[in-house]
């Protein structure tokens, strides 16, 4: 597992992109669409991800995400975590489970990328 991503949620992505880039001086690394966007965080290779998540579920939560080899492999190999479900990926996978106390931890691969 490799920290990848930090997670944010948030309503209203203009609004947060302009919060992060304009007041806190991130720059912008990537966007997804309308509803994600990433800044990289100085001094790291780890990304901010802002996202307006599609419902409210525990799955959603924000935390960190951690790209595995193979999502589907990490969940044969641990399925007494608390999976919460899968989570639509560009070029891959992802999915979810809470920790002990209710954190969420998102795990995604890369499996249905193209050559980069």
């Amino acid at each position: 597992m490799k920290l990848t991503f930090v997670y944010q949620p948030v309503k209203d992505l203009k609004e947060s992109v302009s919060f992060y880039r304009d007041t806190l001086g991130f720059e912008e690394s990537w966007r997804e669409g309308e509803t994600t966007a990433a800044f990289t965080l100085p001094g790291t290779e780890v990304e901010l991800m802002l996202d307006v998540p599609p419902d409210t579920g525990p799955r959603w939560g924000a935390g960190a995400f951690y790209a595995v080899d193979s999502v589907d492999a990490f969940r044969e190999s641990h399925p007494d975590l608390d999976w919460q479900g899968e989570i639509e990926m560009p070029g891959g996978k992802g999915a979810t489970f809470l920790d002990p106390t209710g954190n969420a931890v998102h795990l995604f691969d890369q499996s249905t990328a193209g050559p980069a």
